[in-house]
């Protein structure tokens, strides 16, 4: 009843949104065409399609402004000016009770705050979707913040995405582009997404890892965990103090020197790419703060770090080389890259996926270098691949978001970032790394014990590939030897069988030619000449 009711609400609100409007040139069955008609005696819509559907979501509560943040992710997917609309959703929900955050808190701990902290708040600092923040000083005098997991949103969630499921197969069912979209795996990726957030126990070893891949960085400073407070639904770290990145005249009053900070984001992004294979996913605005310690040397602050990313080895090569060739205009090592790469199907034609490439590429790079988007070509790229049967690379879609958060915050601090006059030499450098024998030697430390250990099998190993070998060939052998003696058989067979049948002719025009003998035929009954013509079509046929 509660999720009939929850799904009346969401149409209610699709209805006064005029979401009809993204699907009312689809061809839709009749009953939902006629519905549509019903909605079209209203009001045109003033607002734009992409600020209704923001609208849309807040309005619907976290679950779904989690969702509509998901999508503003895949503008692989999503045109631009929806994405610019879901980039500006908003956890504004309401805080709950400061006596029932105490509450969870002393049950995770399994202490009163009392106890535990120096100084508790119960006035919350934050409250989103998913969590509520708290601030706190712990015993030593270290100021924290206590992070909790909203009560009951688990609940919710669980039923607001059987909601998006079925939604999402209505839309993959009746709409032309539905397949292409895939919005059933959309929604899928959003559930492993969310739920992933309730569990606090994994953010914080998040937060661990990448703040021990910038230990003493002078770009970027993670806050630390304190494991002894942290649980599932609870989590205690270290509180800091900065100015919101977005705050350009606060920056700017502290004299920092906005264009290194600019060139450090693009830094960061691919240090944790190709450096670290560790990358902070979710580096919109509100997540990034400027340190006030060092103006003339800007060092950025980086907070929840619930989504992370990894590439495998092979995606950081083949992409550093696909971005390196692209930027060279070499389409044909784009295209052969990413067929080597299995990001688009072996069969691909390489030379139409090369003309498809430079169709797009083209245009964008006869713009000065300074000028043109880096994720936006990146987004192209991949948009193009798709064409040609490239599966969604969930990796490759939170790496190109992310990229697009670094660059435009970039181009927001200094205007004049060139991108590509930081990246070019990174990628470069990375390269050469990769293949130097200190790199080498390097992995074979690491790898070397694992092979040491599997080496005394490799002789074993190989002779009973050879064995295979040799018995496929055999069995290949005696197969054909088979074949060709059935072949033998059967032509042996089928003459037996003319010789025969020749001879049962010949004895039956002979016995029809003695008049007893053709009348003890012809008294014969009707089923035996059925088995016997039954017969004979059975032996003929072998």
């Amino acid at each position: 009843m509660l999720a009939l009711l929850r799904l009346l609400h969401i149409l209610r609100l699709a209805i006064r949104y005029r979401l009809d409007t993204f699907i009312q040139d689809l061809p839709l069955p009749l009953p939902i065409r006629v519905a549509l008609g019903v909605l079209h005696l209203g009001k045109e819509p003033k607002a734009s399609r992409g600020e209704r559907l923001r609208r849309f979501f807040e309005e619907l509560g976290p679950v779904f402004v989690k969702f509509g943040q998901l999508l503003s992710t895949r503008p692989d997917l999503i045109p631009p000016d929806i994405i610019e609309e879901l980039d500006h959703l908003q956890d504004n929900v309401p805080p709950f009770s400061g006596d029932a955050f105490t509450a969870i808190v002393e049950t995770a701990l399994d202490d009163s705050v009392d106890n535990v902290f120096a100084q508790f708040d119960r006035t919350p600092l934050a409250s989103a979707s998913v969590a509520q923040v708290h601030t706190a000083t712990l015993k030593n005098g270290q100021e924290v913040v206590v992070k909790v997991i909203r009560p009951g949103i688990e609940h919710t969630i669980t039923k607001d995405m059987a909601l998006m499921r079925l939604i999402a197969r209505v839309i993959e069912r009746y709409t032309p582009d539905g397949e292409r979209l895939r919005p059933q795996e959309v929604v899928e990726d959003y559930s492993h997404t969310i739920f992933d957030e309730l569990d606090l126990q994994r953010e914080a070893a998040n937060a661990s890892q990448l703040r021990r891949n910038f230990h003493h960085s002078p770009m970027l400073y993670v806050p630390e965990v304190y494991w002894e407070y942290c649980r599932s639904d609870v989590m205690v770290m270290e509180r800091i103090h900065g100015i919101p990145v977005t705050n350009i005249n606060a920056l700017k009053q502290q004299k920092t020197n906005m264009a290194l900070l600019a060139e450090r984001g693009v830094e960061i992004f691919f240090t944790q790419v190709f450096e670290h294979n560790f990358f902070h996913a979710d580096m919109h605005p509100g997540n990034i703060f400027v340190s006030e310690n060092t103006p003339h040397s800007p060092q950025y602050i980086a907070v929840d770090m619930a989504i992370v990313g990894s590439l495998s080895r092979e995606d950081q090569y083949y992409l550093a080389r696909n971005l390196l060739a692209m930027f060279r205009r070499d389409y044909r090592l784009v295209a052969e890259l990413h067929v080597q790469s299995g990001w688009v199907p072996a069969d691909t034609p390489v030379g139409q996926f090369e003309g498809a490439i430079r169709a797009v590429c083209e245009p964008i790079f006869e713009k000065p270098l300074a000028e043109i988007s880096f994720g936006h070509v990146l987004i192209k790229l991949f948009q193009t691949a798709r064409r040609f049967n490239m599966e969604v690379q969930p990796q490759l879609v939170l790496l190109q978001k992310t990229l697009l958060n670094i660059e435009g915050l970039g181009r927001q601090l200094y205007p004049q970032l060139d991108l590509w006059k930081t990246a070019h030499p990174y990628l470069e450098a990375w390269l050469k790394k990769r293949f130097h024998p200190k790199t080498l030697v390097k992995e074979l430390r690491r790898y070397g014990p694992e092979w040491l250990e599997k080496l005394p099998e490799v002789p074993h190993s190989l002779f009973n590939g050879l064995e295979k070998l040799d018995l496929l060939a055999e069995t290949t052998e005696e197969v054909r030897l088979a074949a060709k003696n059935f072949a033998d058989d059967s032509s042996r067979r089928r003459r037996s069988r003319r010789t025969i049948l020749s001879m049962v002719a010949f004895g039956a025009a002979t016995a029809l030619a003695i008049p007893p003998a053709a009348q003890y035929l012809a008294d014969m009954p009707t089923g035996t000449w059925l088995l016997l013509a039954l017969a004979g079509a059975i032996w003929l046929s072998r």
